[in-house]
């Protein structure tokens, strides 16, 4: 049960540092104290999970992502019963982040461009949306099986490179969906966004489980011709 509570409590964090930093400050930076822009909502989240990794690492492998623990469960690395809880406890996290959100929205201001962190694309650019949130996906699902791998992975730099290729791909990502790849820190920011959030919800669901397997599927490539 300990790795389960570990999952929802890591995931809360990730929502409620990465989505909050949008929602409080992420505004486009201009003076000292008005806002962090694309480059300090990146780094809040790739250091949330950063963080998450060394105090939850040894718990439960800090996944705190769906995609993660699909690509996880792929390769064998954790039971199917073990990955369906994850995926709940992630998901319960990152909704009980997302309230703690809205309670903070609900009682005072954000100079955010948004009030929940929910993701989203524009009218016309579903393909766009759908293409970034698998390719940024794989490429984040590849760096983790590859980064944590017991025989060739980074070892106790594995959480420090996660964190960073997080920050890299939220800078290219925001301006095009705010950045999922991770539905359940989507689903989160949606369920108390409602209407359009929850109408593009799919989307979010849908393409990071595509990119993870992708990115499992090049991970285990890479793997096979260097053995």
């Amino acid at each position: 049960m300990k790795k389960y509570v570990a999952e929802m409590i890591g995931t809360m964090i990730l929502v409620l540092m990465g989505c909050g930093s949008a929602i409080f400050a992420g505004g486009t930076a201009d003076t000292v104290g008005t806002g962090v822009g694309t480059i300090g909502v990146a780094l809040a989240f790739g250091l949330s999970v950063t963080a998450m990794a060394y105090t939850i690492g040894n718990i439960s492998g800090c996944h705190i992502n769906p995609a993660v623990t699909l690509g996880m469960l792929l390769s064998k690395r954790i039971s199917g019963k073990d990955a369906g809880v994850y995926m709940v406890f992630q998901i319960i996290g990152a909704i009980i982040g997302s309230a703690i959100l809205y309670i903070l929205v609900s009682t005072g201001t954000h100079d955010g461009p948004t009030a929940t962190g929910s993701n989203s694309f524009e009218k016309g650019m579903m393909l766009q949306a759908f293409m970034a949130e698998v390719v940024f996906t794989c490429l984040f699902v590849l760096v983790v099986l590859a980064s944590t791998d017991e025989r060739k992975g980074a070892g106790n730099l594995s959480g420090l490179i996660v964190g960073l290729t997080l920050v890299l791909i939220h800078i290219v990502c925001i301006p095009i969906t705010g950045t999922s790849v991770n539905p359940a820190r989507s689903i989160g920011p949606a369920l108390f966004q409602g209407g359009e959030a929850l109408s593009q919800l799919w989307l979010f669901i849908i393409a990071p489980l595509v990119g993870s397997f992708l990115g499992f599927v090049i991970q285990k490539w890479i793997m096979n011709n260097n053995a």
